[in-house]
């Protein structure tokens, strides 16, 4: 297919805008000329997600790539760690391939911690030899965030023939280090890995691309650290991207990349500097096949409406028109659902938590009679507590007061310490228990088998009534995100590995958007509940969590009582 495409042309090599002419043949850019035109519109290259997992968009690939598109995305550099921790290499395989049926320009890595840690039971392995399988694939561009990175600074064996293997078939090592600093951090970026999307302040970030790194500016549905790190943009443009990391539906049919491009240009970044974090960076990095706006290159490129909002009007793929002022000409791809499911409904015994003490629990009559006799009353034993915190995939630990009624440990929503419950999925085992603040549920419970990292099923609830219910929705529809009332149930049903639909965006997003509205009507305070509790598991990110098999301190590294005395 031949075309013109006639507009601005933004040169980001050259640092210039001028009206011209560019002449795509057979997929690929013949020519560009500056001419006279009456256009007044933007050519420019199309936009990369420096790091993403796809997964968290809920949608297979195809579908991501259909509203990808609408804001002049082109491509992505995915990381399919979830998947991969529900159903291993079989998982991976799955995604480039339904990848491969659109021309969107996927970029999949090798998950280099299938599972995450051995404190977690996940659904696959993926040893050192499968680091090695993968990295034979030419589908495969590099691998992905090495999160265990105290298995990098202590020298373990395993971590360390993935690393190898990845640098034989010379491709680059993503970092996943949040926090890391000082001479743990140099030996970090010694081992070869070269990116870190998980700075979380502008003096962590500093530090590691004085070090060499790459860094990596996220803003996703929970994770949000932009404000924190776009001031080391002008400085350090050549060295940092864009990303998302998780990107919820609802979230990505309002935008994607364009959005941080149109906010960095409005806090008065050069205009030059930004579509280089968002545009060439990743390409040059990654070495991905993706044109830049040059002769010879693919027409990869997109006409936005200005250079402030962003506003995309078509998007290029290989020459390909493939969104057009609203509709997206990416068609919709058949695939068999996989998924990996296999526990049992569970019973309200099975959340309940013993006192430790002798003292005398209050009963459920004493507690509805009053909230202030419950926070005035001595019978109480100080416990750990989770603290979320919103738009942080950090969590703190916190000493609180149990509320213990006819000796068991409950809920207490007066104060916001809610219980939790992690439930392994792919066998029968008894519920790991634990609280949690800032939830601000005031009924019912929510649930969802997206738990990062291994996708078991994450509950938080207002009673063990309530939290069985959820989780029992959950385990009925084989993987999904739900909420339930005292009235109500309602649920997302997610078939594809329990962490995907097989839903459009549109669908999908829709009932996302009822569930999370659902959510914050039970008493949720949380900008995106779903996305917080899906990371309330990962235990990678310090500093307090909880796995399928226990409490787990991050800053430690090991399980942790619940009970302090």
């Amino acid at each position: 297919m031949n075309l013109t495409l006639k507009g601005n042309i933004v040169d980001i090599h050259n640092r210039s805008i001028y009206k011209g002419e560019i002449t795509i043949e057979n997929g690929k850019i013949k020519s560009i000329e500056e001419k006279d035109c009456e256009e007044n519109h933007y050519i420019l290259p199309g936009f990369v997600d420096a790091h993403i997992h796809i997964e968290s968009s809920m949608l297979v690939p195809s579908e991501f790539a259909k509203v990808a598109v609408k804001h002049g995305t082109v491509a992505t550099v995915s990381d399919p760690h979830e998947i991969a921790n529900v159903l291993g290499i079989k998982g991976v395989e799955f995604m480039i391939e339904n990848g491969k049926q659109t021309p969107f320009k996927f970029n999949f890595g090798a998950p280099s911690c299938v599972p995450a840690t051995s404190f977690e039971s996940a659904g696959a392995i993926i040893d050192s030899d499968g680091i090695k399988t993968l990295m034979a694939n030419p589908d495969i561009k590099y691998l992905a965030e090495m999160m265990n990175y105290p298995g990098v600074i202590y020298d373990d064996a395993e971590v360390l023939k993935k690393i190898e293997w990845a640098k034989y078939y010379k491709k680059p090592i993503d970092g996943h280090a949040p926090g890391l600093r000082g001479e743990d951090l140099t030996k970090y970026i010694s081992a070869g890995i070269s990116t870190d999307h998980e700075c979380f302040s502008y003096e962590e970030g500093l530090e590691k691309l004085q070090k060499g790194m790459k860094v990596i500016i996220r803003e996703g549905s929970a994770a949000k650290n932009f404000e924190a790190l776009i001031g080391l943009l002008d400085e350090h443009y050549q060295n940092m991207m864009f990303c998302s990391d998780d990107k919820h539906p609802d979230d990505l049919l309002v935008g994607h990349i364009n959005q941080l491009c149109a906010r960095a240009v409005a806090k008065g970044n050069d205009i030059f500097k930004v579509l280089q974090a968002a545009c060439v960076n990743p390409v040059k990095h990654y070495n991905l096949d993706v044109g830049l706006l040059q002769v010879s290159d693919t027409a990869d490129c997109i006409v936005v409406e200005d250079l402030k909002d962003f506003k995309t009007l078509q998007t290029y793929i290989n020459g390909e028109l493939v969104y057009d002022n609203g509709e997206s000409k990416i068609q919709h791809v058949n695939f068999e659902n996989l998924n990996n499911f296999n526990t049992s409904k569970k019973s309200v015994e099975d959340f309940k938590l013993s006192c430790h003490n002798e003292r005398r629990s209050l009963s459920e009559v004493e507690v509805s009679r009053s909230a202030v006799q419950v926070s005035e009353s001595s019978n109480f034993q100080k416990i750990r507590v989770i603290e979320c915190l919103d738009g942080e995939l950090v969590t703190n630990q916190i000493i609180e007061e149990a509320t213990v009624v006819d000796n068991s440990l409950v809920s207490n929503t007066e104060n916001d310490i809610l219980k939790m419950t992690v439930v392994n999925r792919y066998q029968n085992d008894k519920p790991a228990m634990a609280f949690i603040k800032n939830f601000g549920l005031k009924e019912g419970a929510i649930a969802s088998s997206v738990g990062h990292d291994s996708h078991n099923i994450i509950a938080v609830g207002v009673s063990d009534d309530a939290i069985c219910k959820a989780v029992n929705l959950i385990i009925e529809n084989e993987g999904g995100i739900c909420a339930v009332s005292n009235t109500e149930e309602k649920i997302v049903p997610l078939p594809v590995a329990g962490i995907m639909s097989d839903k459009d965006a549109e669908t999908i997003g829709k009932q996302y958007s009822e569930l999370d509205k659902m959510a914050k009507q039970l008493g949720s305070t949380l900008h995106a509940p779903y996305m917080s509790l899906s990371f309330m598991a990962l235990l990678v990110i310090p500093s307090l969590k909880l796995s399928d098999k226990g409490l787990f301190d991050g800053g430690k590294f090991a399980f942790t009582d619940l009970d302090v005395n």
